[in-house]
């Protein structure tokens, strides 16, 4: 199988989940308790007012009449309307999204940066205090959770210290990028959205980092131990080439495939961690629509969180190919 069609099999799979998503997204409105004309319709409206507004928003049609046009409206880019906050779905999840993208990125560059040196000087240190350091590390991170971290360093390094802001998202990275060609000054624009990011993105991605750690560390020990690694070293190939370029190289093939999970993952999965910073996310939107039994906003952020994890499983599915061709042929 070529590369070509490796990857088209691929975007045919993916585009199979996101229509199971849309399917269960738009089940989830009959299923749970309540209906949505209740948050249009006035306390003490009347049941022709009730009626009326039911025939308004299509929901005296057949169920299937119903689906039928729900997944229509989203094919052509349209997620329908919120009557709760008067506004378009589809401009409002947008608008929202690319705040949860920078924050999932954000922590998945700290993450890497952090997790793959780490467990590659776990692996090379074995059973001496760097090891035993880096296993506590990994502990500590996967047994933490993300909401208590994130108010702990709130309290010790926003409020006490003063080091970080304690929540919003300031300039955002755009911001940043604009202030390279921009009149407002880079430094003081690039330090204004670190003190904002850092601290959620360490929250979100603590977790990340401790399985990445581990991860790489017992993908190093393999690799070490493999006759290729013996017989590089035996030709004299600096030790530090031999770790990086041909060890690594291989330990990183099933890495990447867990980096492209989670962060499908972070980018769903950030609800909590943008709760506690009040970080203006999906995650943040997401529990306000619960809140306030907003379905049309609701549904339009649970369908672009799932065409979010497919898009980026197809991403990593491709590089992963890349990395090791034999996938190709399977």
């Amino acid at each position: 199988m070529s590369v070509a069609r490796f990857v088209t099999k691929r975007v045919v799979q993916g585009v199979g989940v996101v229509w199971g998503v849309v399917t269960v997204v738009f089940a989830l409105r009959f299923v749970t308790p309540g209906s949505p004309v209740n948050a249009v319709a006035p306390l003490d409206a009347s049941q022709e007012t009730r009626r009326a507004i039911a025939v308004e928003l299509g929901l005296d049609q057949p169920l299937y009449v119903q689906y039928l046009q729900y997944v229509g409206d989203l094919l052509r880019g349209d997620m329908g309307f919120s009557y709760v906050r008067g506004q378009d779905v589809a401009r409002l999840v947008f608008l929202k999204l690319p705040a949860t993208v920078e924050l999932a990125v954000a922590a998945t560059v700290l993450a890497i940066a952090i997790s793959i040196p780490l467990g590659v000087l776990s692996a090379t240190r074995r059973n001496q205090p760097a090891d035993y350091l880096a296993t506590l590390f990994s502990l500590g991170g996967i047994s933490t959770p993300n909401f208590w971290l994130g108010i702990m360093m709130i309290l010790v390094l926003a409020v006490q210290l003063g080091l970080f802001q304690t929540s919003g998202r300031g300039v955002g990275f755009p911001g940043v990028l604009a202030a390279v060609v921009g009149p407002e000054p880079f430094l003081d624009t690039l330090l204004s959205w670190l003190s904002y990011i850092t601290l959620p993105a360490i929250a979100l991605g603590t977790y990340f980092t401790a399985l990445i750690t581990r991860l790489t560390r017992s993908g190093m020990l393999d690799e070490l131990g493999e006759a290729y690694v013996q017989a590089t070293r035996a030709k004299g190939l600096p030790e530090t080439l031999v770790r990086y370029k041909h060890a690594l190289r291989n330990t990183l093939i099933p890495v990447i495939t867990v980096l492209g999970l989670q962060l499908g993952t972070l980018i769903g999965g950030a609800v909590i961690t943008e709760a506690v910073f009040s970080w203006p996310g999906l995650g943040t939107l997401v529990i306000q629509s619960i809140n306030l039994r907003d379905w049309p906003v609701l549904q339009g952020c649970l369908v672009i969180i799932g065409t979010s994890f497919v898009v980026v499983n197809i991403v990593v599915d491709t590089l992963y190919a890349h990395l090791d061709p034999g996938v190709v042929y399977d």
